[in-house]
C-alpha cells in the first residue's frame, strides 16, 4: 500500500513565536534549594529561546480554599490576592514548572493552598499546557511530594514533562544542593525536554493540529 508524504513548508518547522514558561517557587525562602533547582531549569529553557519567570510565593499570609464556590460566579477567587495575579499570568504562558520543598514528606502547605485555589478558580488558564514539578529535600519524602504536585496536572488535561529521573534535588542549603550533580542535571534536562515539547506543540498548531475540544465533565458520586 502506497503512502503519500505530507509536504511541510520549511517555515512551519521553525517556531518563531516567543514562548514563556512560568515557574512557581512554593518555598517561603526566595533563595533556597527549591529556587536553585528552578533557576537551573529556567537556564536550560532560556538556552532554547524560551522566556521564563520565577514567581516567588514568599511568606505573606495566604488563605486556603474555603469551598465557597464564589469563583464559579465571579470568574476568579473571592480572596483577591496573589492567586488571582498568578492565574492571570498563567493565561499568557505556555508551560509551567512548580517547585516545592518537602515538609513532613509532603509539599509545603503554602503551595498546596495556593494551587488548590488557583486550579479551582482558574483551571482553564492551565489546561492543555505542558507542566512539571520539582521537589527539594534534605533527605526523603521527595517522590511522595512529586506525586502530589503532578496530580494538579493530570486532573486538568495537562501534558506532564519528564526527565531522566524524578525531578528532585537534595540538600539542606544551596551550598549542599550545588553538590547534587545528578539532581542539577535532571532539572536541566527537564528544561530541555519542556522546550522540545513546547516547540512540538507550537509547530503542530501551525500545521493545523489543535488541542482536543473540551467536553462537559460527568460527575459520578459513589455514595447516593
Amino acid at each position: 500500500m502506497s503512502r503519500s508524504r505530507v509536504q511541510v513548508p520549511p517555515s512551519a518547522l521553525f517556531c518563531g513565536d516567543i514562548m514563556k514558561v512560568l515557574l512557581l517557587n512554593g518555598s517561603a525562602h526566595r533563595t533556597g534549594c527549591t529556587n536553585l533547582a528552578l533557576e537551573e531549569a529556567a537556564k536550560a529553557l532560556n538556552e532554547e529561546n524560551i522566556e521564563t519567570e520565577i514567581y516567588q510565593l514568599g511568606n505573606p499570609e495566604l488563605r486556603d480554599c474555603s469551598g465557597c464556590k464564589a469563583c464559579k460566579k465571579i470568574g476568579k477567587c473571592v480572596y483577591n490576592d496573589d492567586v488571582n495575579l498568578f492565574v492571570e499570568k498563567a493565561r499568557d504562558c505556555d508551560g509551567f514548572i512548580f517547585g516545592t520543598p518537602v515538609y513532613y514528606a509532603h509539599p509545603s502547605g503554602r503551595i498546596l493552598s495556593f494551587l488548590d485555589r488557583a486550579f479551582y478558580s482558574g483551571g482553564s488558564a492551565f489546561s492543555y499546557k505542558p507542566a512539571a514539578s520539582i521537589v527539594s529535600a534534605r533527605r526523603s519524602g521527595t517522590t511522595a511530594s512529586f506525586d502530589v504536585l503532578n496530580k494538579y496536572f493530570t486532573i486538568n488535561n495537562m501534558p506532564v514533562v519528564s526527565s531522566q529521573y524524578w525531578n528532585n534535588i537534595h540538600g539542606n542549603s544551596q551550598e549542599e544542593a550545588i553538590l547534587d550533580k545528578e539532581g542539577l542535571q535532571t532539572v536541566r534536562l527537564l528544561g530541555k525536554n519542556m522546550a522540545w515539547l513546547l516547540k512540538c506543540i507550537e509547530n503542530g498548531k501551525k500545521m493545523g493540529i489543535i488541542k482536543p475540544q473540551s467536553i462537559e465533565k460527568i460527575h459520578t458520586n459513589f455514595i447516593r
